[in-house]
C-alpha cells in the first residue's frame, strides 16, 4: 500500500513527511482492516510532523480521523461485517485493567495506544484497528463530513463537558478551527450563548455563519462574563486572557494535546473566586458514542476543505498557516493520482 510516513520531524516547510510503499497490514486477533476513503487532518498530525509531539517510532503513518469500509477480518473479529462503513479514532487501545480503566476513565489509561502516533493511521490506503475501539458511522453523513467528527468532534465534545457550562449558560471559544466549529454547533443546539475569540477572517466568518452570538479577536474581552471557556488554539499566552474573562466559578478547559508555555498567572486576577483551569486528555469510547449520537440528532456538520491524499503535506502546511476555516479532509480513495 501507499502511505505518508513521518520521516524526519521538523518544520512543515522542510518536508518532514514522505511517501512510502509499505506492505499491506494484516489484522490480528480481534482486529479489522479498513480500506480508507477519507482521513481528516488534525492539528495533532501537525504537532507530530513538526516534532512538538515526538513520534513514538520511526516511520509512523499519521491520521486518526479515518472513515472507510472493512475489507478484512482478523481471527475472532465479529463486531463489524465485511463492507461495513466504520470510523477509526485517536484512542486505539487501552490496557483495560489499570485503576483509571477500572473506574470508567480510560482516557487516562496508564498504558494506552493512539492511532497515528503509536499505531499506523489513515494517511494511507489501508489501516488496522482493534474492533472494540472503532465506531459505526451514521448514514446521514458522507465520508468527508464524518471524518472530522472522529477526533475534532469527540475531543471538542469532551472539552465542552469539561467546561461545565449549562445549557442556558455563556461559553467562550478561543480559536475556531476544525474542533471548535463542531463544538460550537453542539453548544448552540443546547441553548448556550457562544462568544468566539479567534484570529483569521475565515474563522471569524465561519463563526458568524454558524450563528455564534459574538465574534472578536483572540485577546478581546467578550461582551459578558463567561460561565466557561474552551481554549482550542495551542497558545499558552491566551490562558490568562481566557481566565480573566471567566465569571466567578467558571472553568477554562484546554483542549489541545500540546500548548506553548503559559505565562505567570496572577492569583487574584486569574484564579481567585473559584475559577478553574483544567486540561482535557484524549477521550473515552463513551464520549465518542455520545457525541456521534448528538451529532446525528442535532445535524452537526463539518465545514470541510478537501485535499487529495497526494497533497497531505500541503494540507498540513495550510493548517499551520491558517489558510482555511473548518476542517481539512484527505480524499484517499483515488487521491494519489
Amino acid at each position: 500500500m501507499r502511505a505518508w510516513i513521518v520521516d524526519s520531524p521538523g518544520p512543515i516547510a522542510a518536508g518532514p513527511l514522505t511517501v512510502a510503499e509499505l506492505p499491506d497490514p494484516q489484522p490480528g486477533s480481534g482486529e479489522v482492516r479498513v480500506r480508507v476513503s477519507c482521513c481528516g487532518v488534525c492539528r495533532t498530525d501537525l504537532h507530530l510532523a513538526e516534532g512538538d509531539l515526538p513520534p513514538r517510532r520511526y516511520g509512523v503513518v499519521p491520521g486518526h480521523e479515518v472513515v472507510g469500509v472493512v475489507d478484512a477480518l482478523g481471527p475472532g473479529a465479529a463486531r463489524f461485517a465485511l463492507g461495513q462503513r466504520i470510523g477509526v479514532p485517536w484512542l486505539a487501545r487501552t490496557d483495560g485493567v489499570c485503576r483509571f480503566c477500572a473506574t470508567g476513565r480510560e482516557n487516562l489509561c496508564t498504558d494506552p495506544r493512539f492511532t497515528g502516533w503509536d499505531l499506523d493511521g489513515g494517511y494511507a490506503d489501508l489501516c488496522v484497528v482493534d474492533e472494540r475501539f472503532a465506531y459505526p458511522m451514521p448514514d446521514a453523513l458522507d465520508d468527508e463530513e464524518a471524518a472530522p467528527l472522529l477526533c475534532a468532534g469527540i475531543i471538542g465534545y469532551r472539552a465542552l463537558r469539561a467546561s461545565a457550562v449549562r445549557p442556558s449558560g455563556v461559553l467562550g471559544i478561543y480559536g475556531f478551527g476544525g474542533s471548535a466549529h463542531l463544538t460550537a454547533q453542539v453548544a448552540l443546539a443546547e441553548g448556550m450563548r457562544v462568544h468566539v475569540l479567534t484570529r483569521g477572517e475565515g474563522n471569524r466568518a465561519l463563526a458568524q455563519e454558524l450563528g455564534c452570538h459574538s465574534v472578536g479577536g483572540s485577546t478581546d474581552t467578550p461582551p459578558e462574563p463567561l460561565d466557561g471557556a474552551i481554549l482550542f488554539a495551542p497558545v499558552g499566552d491566551l490562558v490568562p486572557v481566557a481566565l480573566a474573562a471567566l465569571d466567578r466559578g467558571g472553568t477554562l478547559a484546554v483542549a489541545g494535546i500540546w500548548l506553548s508555555d503559559i505565562p505567570a498567572l496572577d492569583y487574584q486576577a486569574h484564579l481567585f473566586q473559584e475559577r478553574h483551569l483544567r486540561s482535557v486528555t484524549a477521550n473515552t469510547r463513551t464520549d465518542g458514542g455520545e457525541f456521534l449520537d448528538i451529532a446525528a440528532r442535532f445535524g452537526v456538520r463539518a465545514t470541510t476543505v478537501r485535499y487529495d491524499i497526494a497533497d497531505a503535506d500541503r494540507a498540513l502546511a495550510d493548517l499551520a498557516s491558517g489558510a482555511f476555516g473548518g476542517a481539512a479532509v484527505l480524499r484517499v480513495d483515488g487521491g494519489w493520482t
